[in-house]
């Protein structure tokens, strides 16, 4: 996965972390724990806010 899949990032983080509230993690917090699913492959310098947002809204929305 890269950075660009924020829905397939979200499905990951949400089957990795299912005790964890997707509102409470921060932008800091949730750059790392993408970077350390075991699909992820991407360089963590191109993470930015916008990419982070958007994974979020979606790890959210599959909460839902």
């Amino acid at each position: 996965m890269k950075w660009t899949d924020s829905l397939d990032i979200a499905m990951a983080l949400d089957e990795a972390h299912p005790d964890t509230n997707p509102l409470t993690v921060g932008f800091v917090d949730l750059r790392e724990m993408v970077m350390a699913l075991e699909e992820f492959d991407d360089d963590g310098e191109k993470s930015g806010e916008k990419i982070l947002e958007a994974i979020q809204i979606n790890w959210i929305e599959e909460r839902e």
